[in-house]
């Protein structure tokens, strides 16, 4: 009996320190759930504060979208009116200066400079005591054209330095592309449009010459390229290089002065090469203190000197110059670069006069330009000008002597 009763009060115990346990986890289960419904509650309290502030702020942000998309609107129309009143003034600049502006000085070719300092008296022979001389500078041009308006048909890229030359052989589509104001390499590409649609002058056609082109000054005719060499206490040389077989024709040598740049306000460029529909012109200095520009007639085939004439177009303020069916339009510019203007231009058959020498102001771009190649079968310039490839239709009309 005694020992059923130990049983029995063992086994109560055992039951009652069950009860005590459970009971204890119950209530701290109870109080973990009690904490994280408070957590709970306050996470969605601070998601319903998250919530508010993200829908006033977008409230915010709508409106001023809406306030700037008005000001944009504003803006834009400002500066169409803007545009359109830069137009207007452009305009009437354009007026002013072709009705108040002094039209270019259209110069004689009443000098011819003696060509003994060339060495080319053996070519005058018997043509000089025959008078025959006259007869021959009388005739040096066929072409019966001038400018009429010059304006400006693309801005076809940017590629390269501020200062360079591009342009395009007269008889094929090919275009001539040199960067900088000295090298050895030519970058080549089948057409204008190859040019423009390239992503520089990585996909060319790389053509390396023999020895550094120097100046801006080259041409290309023909299948040839023409070129400027220059090297230190050297006479300045004039290079034809055959384009198809990579190998130089022939070279010219000109006692001229080193340190003479035909343009002042391009020093780089010791003389300047220029093809038209009469053949091939070099352009260039005789010395430093010569205030004039200097022209020469070459044959393209030999490199020899046909004639000389003194322009009497200054140098001071000079950028650039092309030759137009034997007539030389000069173009300057200020130091600080400004809108570029044809102020001088030269007739070597003496077939224009001062009344009829146009106007030619070319449209305002970003600087100067460093080089102009007349291209005669499209009647278009290929202009540098800061490192922008440009080109300019040119429009004609017949000399009044003609």
């Amino acid at each position: 009996m005694k020992a059923v009763l130990v049983l029995l009060v063992s086994t109560a115990w055992v039951f009652t320190g069950a009860q005590y346990y459970y009971q204890g986890l119950m209530d701290y289960l109870e109080n973990r759930l009690l904490t994280i419904e408070d957590r709970m509650q306050f996470w969605h309290e601070q998601s319903h504060r998250y919530h508010t502030e993200l829908q006033d702020f977008k409230k915010l942000t709508a409106e001023a979208m809406v306030v700037l998309k008005n000001e944009h609107g504003m803006l834009i129309r400002d500066l169409e009116g803007a545009a359109v009143r830069m137009d207007r003034v452009e305009r009437e600049i354009d007026y002013v200066e072709t009705h108040s502006s002094p039209r270019a000085c259209a110069n004689k070719a009443d000098k011819v400079v003696e060509q003994g300092a060339w060495g080319l008296e053996e070519h005058r022979g018997e043509e000089e005591e025959e008078g025959g001389w006259e007869e021959l500078q009388s005739r040096v041009s066929d072409c019966v054209e001038i400018i009429s308006g010059i304006r400006s048909v693309k801005i076809l890229k940017r590629v390269g330095s501020p200062k360079g030359m591009w342009t395009r052989d007269p008889r094929s589509s090919k275009v001539y592309v040199f960067n900088g104001t000295t090298g050895d390499r030519i970058y080549q590409f089948n057409s204008v449009r190859d040019f423009s649609h390239s992503p520089g002058v990585t996909s060319s056609t790389q053509i390396k010459v023999p020895s550094e082109w120097s100046g801006p000054g080259s041409a290309v005719y023909n299948g040839y390229l023409y070129y400027i060499k220059q090297e230190f206490g050297t006479d300045v040389q004039v290079v034809k290089y055959d384009l198809l077989s990579g190998t130089v024709i022939d070279t010219a040598m000109f006692p001229v002065d080193n340190h003479a740049a035909v343009y002042n306000l391009n020093p780089e460029t010791v003389a300047d090469l220029a093809a038209d529909d009469e053949g091939l012109w070099l352009l260039y200095a005789t010395g430093d203190s010569e205030p004039n520009i200097s022209l020469a007639k070459m044959d393209p085939a030999t490199l020899d000197i046909e004639q000389i004439w003194d322009t009497r177009c200054p140098r001071e303020n000079a950028e650039a110059a092309f030759v137009v069916c034997g007539t030389v339009y000069v173009v300057y510019n200020t130091r600080l670069a400004s809108r570029s203007r044809v102020q001088c231009i030269f007739d070597v058959n003496d077939a224009m006069i001062n009344e009829e020498a146009p106007l030619l102001y070319f449209p305002r771009r970003y600087g100067a330009h460093a080089s102009l190649k007349y291209n005669p079968e499209e009647k278009q310039l290929y202009g540098w000008d800061d490192g922008y490839q440009i080109i300019y239709r040119v429009t004609m009309k017949r000399k009044l002597l003609v």
